[in-house]
């Protein structure tokens, strides 16, 4: 009895180390987020937090934190590594390229998906629009680059490259998930520019577009139910994650479009949302949207 107790104690002893060094690791990361944003954007954090009170510049900065932390439960598998000093390497790792590829993603949405924008200078001048579609941006990023973290194993050459190609992935889908919904925005608003919009601050139209690139995102992960890694295949399966996430983008984006017409009843969106920018309508879309996504990537799974 005593020797089993002994044993537990010594598992329980070590399982808490392993908990420790990710947890240190994931919070000096979350913290770095925060100035790596102030370095990218050229400002002083606290004063812009706490002096300037821009809340643009805050959302944005929520946004990469959230979209980190996202990433770094991709990172932790819920295996410990053989030692310490394999579970830190590990950890720092996978953290540090998440950080980065959230930073880098950022850019690529900047200059491809919104390239009607400066970004960075709007948010600066606490445009609270640009900050909510600046962080569902990185979150959804985040969530794809999870997947593809817990689709893959191993630290090697072909687990960054897979990783890498997701991430490519992920903003291919964004880039044309922009692109189509700038069409339809100017369908229904006589040829009017939804990245315009956002720049004239308008909210409800960021909180819809968020719903809509986190919802794309989460229909890409359902790929990793379908393929599995394997460095031999790796091209053919990451072809497959990019054709199954353009499918299930589509099935989202229909199914949605019925869930509103349900949910929403008897409400014109373009009309409260486009025109009247009713956030409260715009709120409903995105959880109607979010809420889609999840429910279809958990029955695939």
């Amino acid at each position: 009895m005593l020797n089993t107790l002994i044993e537990i104690t010594a598992v329980n002893s070590q399982l808490l180390t392993f908990l420790a060094i990710d947890l240190v690791i994931a919070i000096a990361l979350l913290s770095a987020m925060r100035f790596i944003s102030g370095i990218s954007a050229n400002v002083n954090t606290t004063d812009e937090l706490s002096k300037q009170d821009n809340f643009a510049f805050g959302i944005s900065v929520a946004g990469s934190i959230a979209a980190l932390g996202i990433v770094l439960t991709g990172a932790i598998t819920g295996e410990s590594a053989e030692s310490f000093l394999l579970e830190a390497i590990g950890m720092l790792t996978y953290g540090v390229l998440g950080l980065v590829l959230i930073k880098v993603g950022r850019i690529i949405h900047d200059r491809f998906a919104l390239n009607q924008l400066n970004k960075t200078e709007l948010i600066k001048a606490g445009n609270i629009t640009v900050g909510i579609v600046d962080a569902a941006g990185a979150i959804a990023t985040a969530i794809i680059i999870r997947a593809v973290l817990l689709w893959v194993y191993g630290i090697d050459v072909n687990t960054f490259i897979a990783i890498l190609s997701g991430f490519v992935v992920s903003q291919a889908m964004l880039v044309l998930v922009t692109r189509i919904k700038e069409k339809q925005y100017a369908k229904h608003n006589q040829d009017d520019c939804l990245q315009e919009a956002f720049s004239n601050g308008q909210v409800a139209l960021a909180i819809r577009y968020a719903g809509q690139v986190i919802s794309t995102a989460l229909a890409v992960t359902a790929a990793s139910y379908f393929f599995s890694y394997s460095p031999e295949t790796l091209v053919i399966n990451l072809l497959g994650w990019l054709l199954f996430g353009l499918v299930m983008t589509l099935l989202v984006a229909l199914l949605t479009f019925i869930a509103k017409k349900l949910i929403l009843w008897g409400i014109n969106l373009v009309e409260e949302v486009d025109q009247q920018h009713n956030i409260g309508v715009a709120s409903i879309e995105m959880a109607i949207s979010i809420s889609i996504a999840l429910i279809l990537t958990a029955l695939m799974a």
